[in-house]
């Protein structure tokens, strides 16, 4: 017997189920049999993270971003717009109401990515867990996504530069928010592989524990999580030799217009790959419900009902509070730090892409191999965890808890 099966038809045997508890799964979901995940289901997972691989909105997007602005913009010390930009000189452009050089814009625009992000994940980030929009969140994003990609091919004069604004933002945007719905799909698509449903058999035949069997789930999304972001890696090792041969047949490097035209080319490329990447997933995906509303919310509350309770909540969990800070703050400090790194490399190379493509080779490929070498040190550092010490403490919490649900509604 095949350890996936190839079309699932299978259904519950009892379809009389009633899942009441607020934040739980739905009956749908609580019915695992008909929600089986197929290997081809599985493999078109893995499909969409190629697609997703960032190459247009982390790595070409913002370099032809910042090539169109270096030379569209001045040098400052002579009369607006009187001297194009040397390298190693500076380089201004006017910009919400002042002149700023050409780095300053990147990171606004950096900035307001974030902002722009951060309010729309606030008011349907919770759509990810709850009801049954994400799948069509994740087409509506994928579509932004490869649009904005195409769109790169109307701007190829540096004169257009405040619409190449629009297109960073819209494709930063886009993808990061194509990998957050897709990545939501990983609890549904784990519960649901036929040796997880089999584990849960199990613990309801009292084969095993709860905990074994939360263990087990646990490991497997985590086998799932990493599977899919190596695979990533390693396939898009094989995408970038490919661009620098589109790269050659373009003869990006005789001439600064056929560099930009080529930015705008390899940005359309990554946005087909998405696109085929991506067309399997839509098709094959079981939609799966996801969590049931709690009491008194509706999809349009349920985003801001979170944060409420979370931020009336934070000091009672001082210690996860201070990790979710922390969290944050290393995580805007590292995205500010990559995007500092990458403009002042897109100067360094004077934005020629085939130096590009081979830096993002070679970071690509020095990334893959340090995602081994990180396994195998993990591998030995978790046995020196004190593994019983660590649950006991997470018991711990999850007594102190017990009485509460998501919205602080006590349940006793």
């Amino acid at each position: 017997m095949s350890r996936f099966p190839l079309d699932s038809k299978d259904v519950c045997e009892d379809k009389d189920v009633s899942v009441s508890n607020p934040g739980g799964p739905s009956p749908e979901v609580a019915c695992q049999g008909e929600w089986t995940t197929s290997r081809r289901e599985l493999l078109s997972f893995y499909l969409y993270a190629i697609g997703n691989n960032g190459l247009a909105g982390f790595r070409f997007g913002p370099a032809q971003f910042q090539n169109l602005l270096n030379f569209a913009g001045y040098d400052p010390s002579q009369p607006p717009f009187a001297k194009p930009c040397d390298r190693g000189s500076d380089c201004v452009l006017p910009f919400m109401g002042h002149v700023r050089n050409i780095n300053s814009i990147v990171l606004l625009s950096n900035g307001m990515c974030f902002a722009f992000r951060a309010v729309m994940l606030l008011m349907i980030g919770a759509w990810a867990d709850y009801g049954t929009w994400r799948p069509n969140i994740l087409i509506c994003f994928t579509i932004l996504s490869v649009g904005s990609s195409f769109a790169w091919l109307g701007i190829q004069e540096p004169s257009k530069w405040p619409g190449a604004v629009v297109l960073y933002i819209l494709s930063t945007i886009s993808c990061q928010c194509c990998f957050t719905f897709w990545y939501a799909a990983i609890p549904g698509v784990v519960r649901n592989l036929p040796e997880v449903q089999a584990s849960a058999d199990e613990e309801k035949k009292g084969l095993k524990s709860l905990d074994e069997h939360f263990r087990f789930e646990s490991l497997a999304r985590n086998r799932i999580s990493n599977i899919s972001l190596a695979v990533s890696s390693a396939v898009e090792v094989l995408i970038l030799p490919s661009m620098v041969g589109i790269l050659k047949a373009l003869k990006s490097d005789t001439s600064v217009e056929n560099n930009t035209k080529a930015f705008n080319v390899l940005l359309s490329f990554c946005g087909g790959v998405l696109l085929l990447c991506a067309i399997p997933w839509f098709i094959v995906e079981k939609r799966r419900p996801g969590l049931v509303l709690p009491p008194g919310s509706s999809l349009a509350t349920i985003g801001f009902k979170q944060t409420l309770f979370s931020l009336r909540e934070c000091f009672r969990l001082k210690q996860t509070f201070l990790y979710l800070v922390y969290y944050f703050l290393m995580g805007d400090v590292l995205n500010t730090t990559m995007t500092v790194i990458a403009t002042l490399q897109n100067g360094v190379v004077s934005y020629s892409t085939i130096q590009l493509a081979l830096l993002f080779l070679a970071a690509t490929a020095a990334q893959f191999a340090f995602l081994f070498g990180l396994g195998a040190f993990s591998t030995v550092f978790i046995f020196m965890v004190d593994v019983k010490k660590s649950q006991v403490e997470c018991e711990e919490f999850v007594a102190a808890e017990i009485g509460y649900n998501v919205f602080g509604m006590s349940t006793m």
